[in-house]
């Protein structure tokens, strides 16, 4: 613990305390990777393939995501941290290679990575969205086209029929062709077969839910990157510009800013998720 910001405890304490917040910020920002990089898979594989291979690429990703922490980590609890004339009374990252290598691979290496990722799922979501619209369009011209070529004046020529036996609004003998419906006179089709309406409801509910699931992502990456950058630029300049006077005002700020940032997502997740936010309401009414 600090006793008017000297440390009193042990400098093995010391090491695994740094260990550990080293470990879980860097696996906090893995975690978002590995999320970019399900998210890319999700709109790059089709979507059986995603479906059924789910489970096991979660866990292939959460388990990199933790064994690439603790190997960034680890340096620190292995003695890294034991450097010659260490003051006891201060905890806190001795070398200043290692500050530099650590803010490289938990920071400003796997953010452009998701970036770019997050980028080329969205390029991906977008041509995907263009060519379902395209088809959508060629199933409804073709189907109009079904509905309204003149077929049947060619079967009357092929098979010899009258015109008025071959005319779809004479009276057929097919029981339940020809209705009357409030004095109006209308004609039924029994050949003809619609899909059921709820199946384009189905599917145009799911895309909908993986359309407000990359609406969400962006707003989570952004306040990530608005909360951790500031911590990372001004670490890495302590370590590399030893000229350089920053304020402990600043340094607090800056870490307590990156703390925030596991406060926000929950306000995030309530705001754009609605599935989230009724859950949250269903909670709150039984307590």
């Amino acid at each position: 613990q600090f006793q008017g910001g000297v440390w009193s405890l042990s400098t093995v304490l010391c090491d695994a305390l740094m260990t550990m917040d080293v470990m879980l910020c860097t696996a906090s920002i893995f975690n978002l990777c590995a999320i970019s990089v399900d998210r890319f898979i999700a709109v790059s594989i089709p979507l059986n393939y995603n479906r059924r291979q789910i489970d096991l690429r979660q866990l292939i990703l959460i388990s990199t995501t933790w064994i690439f922490a603790f190997a960034v980590a680890s340096p620190v609890i292995f003695g890294l941290n034991n450097v010659p004339n260490r003051d006891p009374s201060l905890c806190q990252l001795e070398d200043d290679n290692y500050i530099v290598y650590s803010s490289i691979c938990s920071f400003f290496i796997p953010c452009p990575v998701m970036l770019v990722l997050y980028c080329a799922m969205f390029q991906g979501l977008k041509r995907w969205e263009e060519a379902r619209k395209a088809k959508l369009r060629g199933s409804i011209y073709g189907a109009n086209r079904k509905l309204y070529h003149p077929s049947t004046f060619i079967e009357r020529e092929q098979t010899g029929l009258e015109p008025e036996e071959c005319n779809p609004y004479t009276r057929s003998e097919h029981p339940g062709d020809y209705v009357m419906n409030n004095g109006i006179q209308t004609v039924s089709y029994p050949h003809l077969k619609y899909p059921h309406p709820g199946h384009g409801r189905k599917r145009a509910k799911i895309n909908g839910r993986e359309r407000k699931a990359m609406r969400v992502l962006p707003v989570v990456v952004g306040a990530f990157l608005f909360c951790w950058t500031p911590f990372f630029v001004v670490h890495i300049t302590r370590a590399l510009c030893k000229s350089c006077t920053i304020p402990t005002q600043v340094t607090s700020t800056v870490t307590w800013l990156g703390y925030v940032n596991s406060a926000l997502n929950p306000i995030i997740y309530t705001v754009f998720n609605a599935e989230f936010r009724n859950f949250f309401r269903k909670v709150l009414h039984l307590f």
